[in-house]
């Protein structure tokens, strides 16, 4: 089942002869709980993600690349508006609105919110979401802003945003067990509705992109596109004829497969226009770590919902032939630390737009090393929080709070600085030997900057969360495969 035709708009697209615009073109794919190995050029040997291999040895890959909250909704925020999630009162993934209310978040992102997508917009980019969304407009909340509200000309998303979208059929290979819909009441939601197959999802957003992108070159306009795939989330609905053997990881690497290949109709597109290839920069990261028995973290300890290294270390992809020192193409960043606020200073840095004023970024301008022209770091510690709701998840009985990285130190503690954890990240990327006895100055430092972070934004209810909701917590000494917290 076919509901969108790439070939006819990639032909559109690879057709056009209309001069590029002067500033460049960016295209930011976001991929959903997808784990820092899971591409091919970061080690999985299990499948071939070729397409995404293919901008890698074009382009750069990033080791130390962070993203700032280990669950969908805040790290979408961060990646967004350069700034911290908890700013803005989102911590977890955003659900209905008593539960969005009983972990003290706000109901969608405040469309005050700094936005890369306004920014760009203002300074004259034609700028399109296509993709998951998840910042607002979702389950039973339906009176958010539309995905336009936040600087952006066209959307197309699916059950977690407001605007048109697209829901998704669910088959498997029973061919008498009729197709179920996935999150069926987000047709009630507003904006107008497409059912497909669960797998060509991320078909859809491309098939929507294409066009976007012709418009803008006719228009002799800059883009910026956000393509947001979700079906690296699950549920795991592949093609039948990658079903496998049914298993968690099986279906989790159909999907993964089969959106490379979706992915590449667009980077082909761009590779094969001469002046798009030339004047445009696609940058690809995952939003968070792997839901357990999917995705794989490689070496790095934890997964999503996690503020050790595998719920929030990402794989990052640059492409941009026109930009990137042809010295540097097809190398690896294994030094520079660096995180998806700090993208968002760094585009703007990149395309020469300005922050509007009175706008404060958490993040830092480093578009130098974005494109592989220098290795410099971000100057300021990484701070995390971790998700009201997930105190106890995957097994571990009790989760570290907050997490702060300086350099090559790593320091996890609960909210009231207690149980501290430190970490030596260029000795132990895997997070098993616990420094914390052996440095106490070290320790108190770290512990006193990042309390003050903390208590210095807005708060959530993640103290008293489980409590109230006296969920019971199984003492399980290790995570799964991992070493023991405490």
């Amino acid at each position: 089942m076919k509901s969108f035709s790439l070939i006819l708009c990639l032909l559109a697209v690879c057709s056009l002869a209309f001069p590029a615009a002067e500033r460049p073109n960016v295209i930011l794919v976001f991929i959903d709980d997808m784990g820092w190995e899971d591409f091919s050029c970061f080690g999985n040997q299990d499948v071939q993600t070729e397409n995404i291999d293919r901008l890698a040895a074009e382009g750069l890959r990033f080791e130390r690349f962070y993203v700032n909250s280990p669950i969908c909704s805040p790290s979408r925020v961060a990646v967004s508006t350069g700034q911290f999630p908890a700013r803005w009162g989102i911590t977890s993934y955003l659900a209905h609105r008593e539960l969005n209310d009983e972990r003290g978040m706000a109901q969608w992102l405040d469309p005050k919110a700094p936005m890369l997508a306004r920014f760009l917009q203002e300074a004259g980019y034609a700028t399109g979401h296509f993709g998951k969304w998840h910042m607002g407009g979702q389950r039973d909340v339906h009176d958010a802003p539309l995905i336009t509200e936040y600087g952006f000309d066209e959307s197309l998303t699916n059950f977690e945003g407001l605007g048109p979208k697209v829901l998704a059929w669910c088959y498997t290979p029973e061919d008498a067990q009729p197709p179920r819909k996935h999150f069926g009441e987000a047709e009630d939601l507003p904006g107008p509705t497409t059912w497909i197959d669960r797998s060509e999802v991320t078909e859809a957003f491309v098939s929507a992109a294409l066009p976007f992108i012709e418009k803008a070159k006719e228009e002799g306009k800059p883009f910026y596109i956000n393509l947001w795939p979700d079906d690296v989330h699950g549920p795991h609905y592949p093609p039948l004829d990658r079903w496998g053997d049914g298993s968690p990881r099986a279906r989790y690497l159909g999907v993964l497969k089969t959106m490379d290949e979706q992915l590449g109709v667009l980077f082909d597109a761009i590779r094969d226009d001469e002046e798009l290839r030339e004047n445009t920069l696609i940058l690809m990261c995952s939003d968070n770590g792997p839901h357990m028995g999917a995705g794989s973290a490689g070496p790095y300890r934890g997964y999503k919902t996690h503020l050790y290294e595998g719920g929030i270390r990402s794989p990052l992809v640059v492409w941009g032939p026109g930009f990137v020192p042809e010295k540097k193409v097809g190398s690896v960043n294994t030094k520079s630390i660096f995180s998806a606020v700090d993208l968002v200073a760094s585009v703007l840095e990149f395309t020469g737009v300005d922050v509007l004023d009175g706008v404060e970024l958490d993040g830092e301008a480093l578009a130098g090393t974005m494109l592989g022209k220098s290795n410099e770091s971000r100057k300021a510690p990484l701070f995390f929080r971790r998700p009201p709701d997930r105190d106890a998840y995957y097994g571990v009985a009790e989760l570290p709070d907050l997490s702060i990285i300086e350099g090559k130190w790593k320091l996890l503690t609960e909210f009231d600085g207690s149980d501290s954890e430190l970490y030596n990240l260029e000795e132990d990327k895997s997070e098993t030997n616990d420094l914390a006895a052996q440095n106490p100055e070290l320790v108190e430092r770290l512990t006193k900057e990042l309390l003050a972070w903390d208590r210095a934004l807005p708060q959530d209810n993640g103290a008293t969360y489980l409590e109230k909701k006296k969920a019971p917590k199984k003492a399980i000494k290790k995570a799964p495969g991992k070493a023991a917290k405490k």
